[in-house]
């Protein structure tokens, strides 16, 4: 095989006293053959390819969307393979702190997200990607009745509130609070879906929770909206988490959430824009 010297040399021999334009061409032509040489394409770089594990600790009302999101993320990035850590925002937070390991925090509220950034968890500052309002979650039929946040006060009711502590519990009380009423419930649980299983099990009559978990539970509940849950709006901050195992692909999961299209899933879920 004759190398690029060899060739060159070649080419200069036989064009000895030609025109310097001959020779340029005739150089340029062995070169373009030379399977060492470099093309403009092969200096070209393209943007690093998204690969690995994401683990994402999202609060529980976010299951049904971010389940929908975490899938159309592995279909646009082949080789990704998004996990969700989904539980009441308080115990996530708590989890942050405690050092377990985790990409992105989407949080039910921004006082939640407080407990990871007081700390200096986060990498990047959290950014509030869509609300949540409140509903009443009754029985299929609502046998009882229940049209406003007052019923739930009635004796014999057993009505389920979220811990206090978690984003939905505190909307509650908000919203209790500025309907000057007070509630004292069957049971309070440590996350909002929990709340809504005591009533699709039957083992309460009502519950308070967000609009987007009634419409997640389809036939098994029936809604009851209330003006007080006005008062009582969530704001939902994501955010990039410190030494995140997978902080490219973490942001763009956290780019697909704030995306057209990913705001157009949290809304079909029932999501408020932020």
């Amino acid at each position: 095989m004759t190398t690029r010297t060899e060739c060159r040399t070649h080419r200069i021999v036989q064009v000895t006293g030609a025109s310097v334009a001959v020779l340029l061409l005739a150089l340029s032509a062995c070169s373009s053959q030379d399977p060492g040489g470099t093309s403009a394409k092969s200096g070209s770089s393209a943007s690093p390819k998204l690969s690995g594990p994401v683990t994402v600790f999202a609060a529980a009302s976010l299951e049904e969307s971010f389940t929908t999101l975490g899938q159309k993320f592995e279909k646009d990035h082949p080789g990704t393979k998004v996990t969700f850590n989904f539980s009441g925002s308080d115990t996530l937070a708590a989890s942050i702190t405690g050092g377990a390991p985790a990409d992105v925090f989407a949080s039910a509220s921004p006082k939640t997200m407080a407990i990871v950034t007081d700390r200096k968890d986060n990498a990047t500052e959290p950014v509030t990607f869509v609300r949540n309002q409140l509903e009443i979650a009754t029985l299929p039929g609502n046998p009882d009745k229940v049209s406003s946040l007052k019923d739930l006060t009635k004796s014999g009711l057993k009505v389920v509130l979220c811990d206090k502590t978690v984003p939905c519990g505190a909307a509650a009380q908000k919203a209790l609070e500025a309907g000057g009423l007070k509630l004292t419930p069957v049971s309070y649980e440590q996350d909002v879906k929990s709340a809504l299983t005591k009533v699709e099990l039957k083992e309460a009559d009502a519950a308070v929770v967000y609009r987007t978990d009634v419409r997640a539970a389809g036939d098994k509940v029936e809604g009851v909206e209330f003006p007080e849950s006005a008062d009582a709006v969530n704001d939902y901050p994501i955010a990039l988490l410190k030494d995140a195992p997978n902080a490219e692909a973490a942001k763009a999961f956290i780019a697909l959430v704030r995306s057209a299209e990913g705001q157009k899933v949290l809304a079909d879920a029932g999501f408020l824009k932020p």
